[in-house]
């Protein structure tokens, strides 16, 4: 009998005990879940474009989370990442952002790295009404898709007088040959404004050559451009075949340096093209190395999180997770119209890659860098400003 009594006692205990942890008295309010999603090129030929945007992502998510998540409205939800691949198929781009909409009920999308696929995944983010924000497609067409597509990252018209002007000013350089992918959307739309820029502050473009992405051979191209001697080459491409086109240069006697966008920003590329990469120089988002608190804060917990130095890819990933979580924070709700109302309203956003305004083409408007190889590392080698 005092077995059952102390039995039923115990009970009572543990129930009262699961009441008040139940009970709105004790301050608790329970918080609900928001799906964000991401879509990348996780695997293919540009994959470490997608993993470092992911990665990115994903510490700014597990940060916002430890915080206690974001408060819409007065409401508090804790951030799921839904991250789905691309294969950096162009082709790919709308399936995956159509099933992230409307199976995963994501309320914003992330997405995508290259230009191309965002073309094809921004319409149906526009159709369906919901925000997305690109972390670094430069294409400056990729945000005219609609008035619920944004972006992070400065756009190729000013990273094509970024390079153009380093060119021109930094290394006095007066004659460039252009070697570009005819069918990326990206290396295209660079290629134009670097033209532009070049021939207008002076300079001459002597040789046009173009290739197709994960061509193998391009001695033919090459070869043309070692006639017209030229004091650099632009080759706006994707490290897969900046890699290639470097060493077949460098075995055709071709020691001029090498000049890229961002395109360029992989550790495979120092990897796989090794010495016939140095003193060659990218236009990037940031540089790892520039010693302000903020970029070495980020580096040091990237560094603990996943292991590594992160690239730009990681960064911009990073801080369009937070543009993301700053307006969810400032959002009426988390309607898309009212989250794409916050987001277009962002200004003066501190974050790793730079101070980030959204302008009225909701483009970011902010400044580039430009990295050089020496000593087997990229460094910091100059910041060009936006024009005024």
């Amino acid at each position: 009998m005092r077995t059952l009594r102390s039995r039923l006692v115990r009970a009572g205990l543990a129930l009262a005990g699961v009441a008040a942890l139940a009970s709105p008295a004790c301050g608790r309010q329970p918080t609900e879940t928001i799906k964000i999603g991401h879509y990348a090129s996780l695997t293919g030929s540009e994959a470490t474009f997608g993993k470092s945007t992911d990665n990115g992502i994903r510490l700014a998510v597990d940060e916002v989370n430890a915080k206690g998540g974001v408060t819409i409205a007065g409401k508090t939800y804790k951030i799921e990442l839904v991250s789905d691949d691309t294969e950096g198929k162009p082709e790919k781009a709308g399936t995956v952002v159509t099933k992230l909409i409307t199976k995963d009920k994501v309320k914003a999308v992330l997405g995508e790295v290259a230009s191309s696929v965002s073309l094809q995944g921004a319409p149906v983010c526009q159709a369906y009404g919901v925000p997305m924000i690109t972390p670094s497609s430069t294409n400056y067409t990729v945000t005219q898709k609609g008035n619920m597509i944004f972006r992070v990252c400065f756009i190729d018209p000013f990273q094509g007088f970024a390079c153009a002007k380093f060119a021109k000013d930094e290394l006095k350089l007066t004659k460039a040959a252009i070697l570009f992918d005819q069918a990326a959307a990206y290396s295209v739309g660079l290629k134009d404004e670097f033209i532009k820029h070049f021939k207008s502050m002076g300079g001459t473009i002597v040789s046009e050559q173009a290739y197709t992405k994960g061509a193998s051979d391009f001695n033919a191209q090459l070869t043309r451009i070692r006639e017209t001697n030229p004091e650099v080459i632009f080759i706006p491409g994707y490290y897969s075949d900046v890699a290639k086109i470097s060493i077949q240069a460098r075995k055709l006697g071709m020691t001029m340096p090498l000049l890229g966008g961002d395109g360029w920003d992989s550790e495979e590329l120092a990897k796989n093209a090794g010495e016939a990469i140095d003193g060659c120089f990218y236009s990037n988002h940031y540089a790892p190395d520039q010693p302000t608190e903020a970029i070495q804060t980020f580096v040091s917990k990237y560094q603990q999180r996943f292991g590594g130095i992160p690239d730009g890819l990681a960064a911009l990933g990073y801080d369009a997770a937070n543009v993301l979580f700053d307006a969810m924070a400032r959002a009426k709700s988390h309607s898309g119209k009212d989250l794409r109302d916050a987001i277009a309203a962002t200004k003066n956003f501190k974050a790793v890659t730079g101070t980030i305004t959204i302008n009225d083409q909701r483009d970011a408007v902010k400044p580039a860098v430009i990295v050089e190889r020496k000593g087997g590392k990229w460094a910091f080698r100059a910041a060009i400003e936006p024009q005024r």
